[in-house]
């Protein structure tokens, strides 16, 4: 059987990718951290972790292209005074059409650790032909995204869901929101936005509240988040970096699937589970998320 971070890797990049598929305009502003962008337990901090905390649905943006190296650390201190550090980076890319491209590679951690054979994963998301792949280097294999069940769904429907769980947390005061202003970030201007969320005490069995709090600036200009900095005393703290902003036109090839690779199609199973990796057996399905 898998691991829990192959899973969690082959799932999420489905499932995000599908989300991406459904709509073909950016929303008005960026969304905030992680936890809000997708739905309750899935992201956060495990998707921080691997790398994928800026991905968010349904977001295509065109006529910005840049290419980027993506930085996410995380930093958890036990109980015991051990420590667990991690850090993932991702060499991305997006080109006028609003084609995107993340190349990200695995290593020293649960089993690649003790194989020291690092695992990469190449997603591409295509809005221009309404598709996407996630590509295997060490198989030469590339998984198509599947359609959501039905058919596309209207544009702006997971996201408005998105945002009115937002309010309703602005408006109960379990999540309080702060303008930080602008600053230049990495070389690009960005908005900041500090968002502080409190699960009230025994929401989760928790004797006392747990705040935590997320940090993002944002860049108009990209349409990306270009720094953020989660705390979650239950996991630690996360940091993203987008460094090395390049605004040049990436070459076209990079969101192509390469010649000598075999095309194969991802599965959707049943309850909103994927079928990950080539094959998509049943041990690769997504666990289920936590519950907040």
């Amino acid at each position: 059987m898998k691991s829990t971070l192959t899973q969690v890797v082959w799932g999420g990049a489905l499932l995000l990718g599908v989300y991406s598929l459904k709509a073909q305009e950016p929303p008005p502003e960026p969304p905030p951290a992680a936890d809000f962008a997708l739905p309750p337990g899935f992201a956060g901090p495990r998707m921080e972790i691997l790398g994928f905390g800026e991905m968010h649905p349904g977001k295509v943006v065109t006529n910005a292209p840049y290419s980027a190296v993506g930085v996410t650390e995380t930093k958890q201190t036990l109980q015991d005074g051990n420590s667990i550090d991690r850090k993932v980076s991702s060499n991305i890319y997006r080109d006028s059409q609003g084609r995107t491209r993340r190349e990200t590679t695995f290593s020293g951690v649960g089993p690649l650790a003790g194989s020291g054979q690092p695992r990469s994963l190449v997603m591409i998301h295509d809005p221009v032909a309404s598709t996407g792949y996630v590509l295997h280097p060490d198989t030469k294999v590339a998984e198509q995204l599947p359609s959501p069940a039905g058919g596309p769904k209207p544009a702006g429907g997971l996201q408005s869901k998105f945002e009115a769980r937002i309010q309703q947390e602005l408006a109960n005061g379990t999540l309080k929101k702060e303008d930080l202003g602008t600053q230049t970030i990495n070389g690009v201007s960005a908005q900041g936005t500090r968002y502080t969320r409190t699960i009230p005490a025994g929401q989760i069995g928790n004797a006392n509240p747990i705040t935590i709090t997320t940090e993002q600036w944002y860049s108009p200009e990209l349409q990306v988040v270009v720094r953020s900095v989660r705390s979650d005393p239950r996991f630690g703290q996360t940091t993203y970096n987008l460094t090395q902003i390049q605004r040049s036109e990436p070459a076209a090839s990079l969101f192509a699937v390469p010649t000598d690779y075999t095309v194969k199609q991802g599965s959707l199973r049943h309850g909103g589970r994927h079928g990950a990796g080539p094959g998509g057996g049943p041990e690769a399905a997504v666990p289920p998320p936590p519950t907040e």
